[in-house]
């Protein structure tokens, strides 16, 4: 007797699928936005300012406009005067969630060296780039201000009028009474100053978009994280019904939060109009994209303990002060997270707290993968070693005493510890790592060469609720042959997004991974509204909107099935992409077959699909922990990571490999930021010294050791498939856990990084381990 047609439900979440846009990648078959231009279109260069601070006074374009190829040039006196904010924040109608409007189009006031004064369009890069060089700005010069702590004084150049002091905005955060707490006998008090650089996100593809004109609306096909986000800001920047707008992003080359902000979208939509709606193409170069985008926040951070005998805390101060630049793109929302996790970390009854954030006349600092974390987790993170050094206890210990507990609840956010995490993931790391043995090892080195291990941990939220709104939108289409179309308004930037997605609709509608065709390219035109790619939030938050989606298309195709094979509706379900009779396994059709009589049956004919909005009111912790191994060679002044351990807790794994990876590219960007990435700025003029990949000492897989990663798969309650963030938590703690290692393995406290060598040799001079015959001033003077 035949085996009855049955078949086994197999899950794909938790498997490490291959990437659903693999192929068209590695055989440079995707397109990117440069891709789809036109090659006829118009070029468009932007020409920026080489002052400082001023307002511009007039510019001369006669000589440019008789360059051959020369079509238009518009300079900021031709530009629509509608201020627009352009950091990537989900708008809200409640104006106290709006973020601040200080941008034009083109500006008079200039508030950076390379701000954005006028622009050329011309036939070809030739032209536009001539045309650059014949134009003829004055100036009225301003004094500017650099550092952010003399931007605060009085008296210092006021870079907005708004804004007294420079301070864009300043918060505090107060718990118990810290000033009674301090009085408390036998207490250690433990003080730090503890600064993080200006780097710049280095993603392969610069901002780059095109625009033209189509019955009467303006089409912007553009690089960006965010396209929804986009359109709006667009409309606002150019003061038109954002209905006239359409974004469209098509595969994107890297982003890390600098196209978290809308850069060159609205002035390239502008430059369109002014050309009859011929495309018009802007493509920023690296200098520019270093100069004139956006950069990490440099913050120093104060930061003083008042600890107890036993290793607890009493009471502790926190103080940052964050160099926002020229304009207040994402603001005090870095700075102010980053303050927000200080009393969650290592949770303390008696708490004080500030931050500014502070205007400079430097480039406008940004969003960048860990959105002010990596800066707040070196400072607190450093701080944790000094204060354990100080009392005398391993830092291992020292953190297992005192990190946020299994239950611990915040009142803000009202995230929930739900497991023991924090030390899941030490004692992981600790054993993977070999932490005791190294420890034991490096313990007492006197020589030139010394190797030191050392550890940290890191706190992280899963998006932005309830800060900003959090929403996810998706649509679901069956095709005739029973695989589906996905479409969600959150965007692949090249993490694996599409194929994660895809994992999860694939098991919710219960079809093959193969099945599922995700739609990559966002069209504001067509995508369901989605906010973007930030905050580690599209995993979890798209998983709402895709169970959502997924569970009504799979309620019409049961429906459906129900009236072509007359079984009732409880006895059926889809496995691997067949309708399947659930009380004895039988196979009754497939997909395919009931999808194609639906759409072309001449009785009862019907197209099956499925859309939904889903808005999270939830928001998830994530954890983990690096361990680190370096080498540090004294004389030459110099470190270097030879083995680094990431442990994660990021929820259930939705694709194992895609998690991997993601680790491995964080740690390699907190390598970089420990140890070499710094935008330097000339003190005399302003203007950036370093901005290109020569001078910018960007890590590369030479500087690196192999890079290890490893989970804890706590199922987070909260989320629609058990996962929580993961894409920025893995550039947040491996800095700090090499500053603790060269501390470690020289007893020198580097407070600030990146390590760069005449650093290293200032401190290790002061701590008496350069002799004279190591030629240490012959470093320094080469320096």
């Amino acid at each position: 007797m035949a085996e009855k047609d049955t078949v086994r439900k197999d899950h794909v979440i938790g498997k490490s699928v291959k990437r659903v846009d693999a192929f068209e990648k590695v055989t440079g078959r995707a397109k990117y936005t440069d891709d789809l231009c036109d090659r006829n279109a118009y070029v468009a260069k932007v020409l920026h300012s080489t002052i400082a601070h001023g307002y511009v006074k007039s510019v001369d374009t006669s000589g440019a406009e008789k360059i051959p190829g020369v079509v238009k040039i518009v300079t900021c006196f031709d530009v629509p005067e509608y201020y627009f904010p352009t950091a990537g924040h989900p708008w809200s109608t409640e104006e106290e969630h709006q973020d601040v409007a200080d941008r034009l189009l083109l500006e008079r006031h200039v508030r950076y060296y390379g701000d954005d004064v006028a622009a050329v369009i011309a036939e070809n890069e030739v032209a536009a780039s001539q045309a650059l060089r014949a134009m003829k700005v004055e100036y009225e010069e301003l004094p500017f201000v650099l550092d952010v702590h003399k931007a605060m004084e009085d008296g210092a150049p006021q870079i907005h009028e708004n804004y007294p002091n420079n301070i864009l905005k300043h918060t505090s955060i107060r718990n118990g009474d810290y000033e009674n707490a301090i009085k408390e006998p036998g207490l250690t008090k433990v003080e730090g100053w503890y600064q993080t650089p200006t780097v710049q996100h280095c993603h392969i593809e610069n901002p780059v978009c095109y625009a033209y004109m189509e019955q009467g609306r303006i089409i912007v096909v553009t690089s960006t994280q965010i396209p929804h986000i986009c359109r709006r800001v667009v409309g606002q920047a150019l003061g038109i019904p954002w209905g006239k707008v359409r974004i469209i992003k098509p595969y994107i080359g890297g982003g890390f939060g600098n196209k978290q902000d809308v850069l060159y979208e609205p002035l390239c939509a502008y430059l369109t109009t002014v050309v009859g709606g011929r495309t018009v193409r802007m493509d920023i170069s690296r200098e520019e994209t270093f100069a004139s985008t956006r950069v990490r926040h440099a913050i120093h951070f104060h930061i003083i303990s008042y600890v107890r005998p036993d290793g607890t805390y009493a009471a502790r101060k926190f103080e940052s002060f964050s160099d926002q630049g020229g304009y207040a793109s994402h603001g005090h929302s870095i700075a102010a997270k980053g303050m927000g996790c200080f009393p969650q970390l290592y949770p303390c009854p008696n708490i004080e707290a500030d931050t500014y954030t502070v205007f400079t006349n430097k480039a406008a600092s940004g969003a960048m993968r860990g959105y002010g974390i990596p800066q707040a987790m070196f400072a607190m993170e450093s701080h944790t070693d000094d204060v354990a050094r100080a009392m005398g206890v391993p830092p291992y210990e020292f953190r297992m005493k005192n990190v946020m507990p299994k239950g611990f609840k915040d009142g803000f956010s009202k995230n929930v510890n739900y497991y023991d995490t924090f030390r899941e993931c030490m004692e992981k790391g600790r054993k993977e790592f070999d932490y005791d043995g190294r420890l034991a090892k490096y313990s007492h080195q006197t020589g030139d060469i010394r190797r030191g291990v050392g550890m940290s941990v890191f706190w992280y939220n899963t998006g932005v609720w309830p800060i900003s709104l959090e929403t996810s939108a998706c649509r679901m289409v069956l095709n005739q042959d029973g695989s589906i179309q996905v479409q969600v308004g959150e965007t692949e930037i090249g993490q694996g997004a599409d194929t994660a997605f895809a994992q999860m609709a694939a098991e919710t509608v219960g079809i093959p991974f193969e099945m599922v065709h995700v739609i990559s390219t966002q069209d504001t035109d067509v995508t369901p509204f989605g906010t973007g790619a930030y905050a580690s939030r599209q995993t979890y938050m798209a998983g709402f909107s895709i169970r959502q989606t997924g569970e009504l298309l799979k309620e019409k195709i049961i429906e459906t099935a129900h009236d072509l094979t007359r079984q009732m509706k409880e006895n059926l379900d889809i496995v691997n992409g067949n309708i399947v009779r659930i009380t004895d396994g039988e196979i009754l059709m497939s997909l395919g077959e009931l999808a194609t009589e639906k759409l072309y049956s001449l009785t009862d004919n019907g197209h099956l699909t499925a859309e939904s909005s889903y808005q999270i009111k939830n928001n998830a912790y994530s954890f983990g922990c690096t361990f680190v191994e370096v080498e540090v060679d004294i004389p030459g002044c110099r470190a270097e990571v030879t083995d680094i351990l990431n442990v994660h807790d990021c929820g259930r794994l939705i694709n194992p490999a895609l998690a991997e990876a993601q680790v491995h590219g964080g740690m390699s960007m907190a390598i970089g930021y420990a140890l070499s990435e710094k935008l330097l700025y000339d003190e005399r003029t302003g203007r950036p010294l370093n901005n290109n990949l020569l001078d910018y000492k960007l890590s590369t897989f030479m500087d690196h050791p192999d890079l290890h990663a490893a989970f804890i798969e706590n199922y987070e309650p909260t989320s629609a498939y058990g996962t929580k963030a993961l894409g920025e938590p893995p550039a947040c703690s491996p800095a700090p856990a090499i500053r603790n290692a060269i501390l470690q393995a020289t007893g020198v406290a580097l407070n600030e990084i990146p390590m760069r060598p005449h650093l290293l040799f200032d401190e290790f001079q002061k701590a008496g381990l350069l002799r004279s015959d190591h030629g240490g001033n012959e470093v320094k003077d080469y320096v």
